[in-house]
């Protein structure tokens, strides 16, 4: 699938919330949404357009803090999954991450999510750790992975 990614903007807000409810069992609001992009001076949020028709098919969230960078969340609709978008998504916010001077990408998990796990370290991501009952819905463990100049 052809898409396009670009830097989230104030109309891609409603797709991005779509995006959210179909993806988690506790989205995020439309409040965290906006804190992020208009309060946040660490945030950059990026989405992934059908060049077709224009539809934002996907979205990642990145936080630039000195040289590290976290992926704060990342979901691609439902109707447009295994289409490699989330790792196009995902080599984005790296990309931008290291053009900003970054030397190491961190993120969370959950351990049950065995495909992602798989993507990311496919992406140079390492294991190091658990973050025990991290997902407030379920207390479900996070799975704790870390990409550095080292691990690529």
């Amino acid at each position: 699938m052809d898409v396009e990614i670009s830097q989230m903007k104030r109309a891609d807000l409603e797709a991005v919330i779509e995006i959210e409810k179909a993806s988690f069992h506790t989205p995020w609001s439309r409040h965290a949404f906006l804190a992020e992009l208009y309060e946040n001076k660490r945030a950059r949020y990026f989405v992934a357009r059908e060049k077709a028709v224009g539809k934002v098919v996907g979205y990642v969230g990145i936080w630039l803090i000195l040289d590290e960078a976290h992926i704060t969340n990342i979901a691609v609709h439902p109707d447009f999954r295994k289409k490699g978008i989330g790792k196009r998504l995902m080599l984005s916010a790296i990309e931008y991450a290291e053009s900003q001077g970054v030397s190491a990408v961190t993120l969370e998990v959950r351990a049950s999510n065995i495909i992602a796990q798989r993507l990311y370290e496919k992406m140079g991501f390492i294991s190091v750790g658990i973050r025990p009952g991290y997902y407030h819905d379920d207390g479900e463990d996070a799975v704790i992975m870390w990409r550095t100049q080292k691990t690529k």
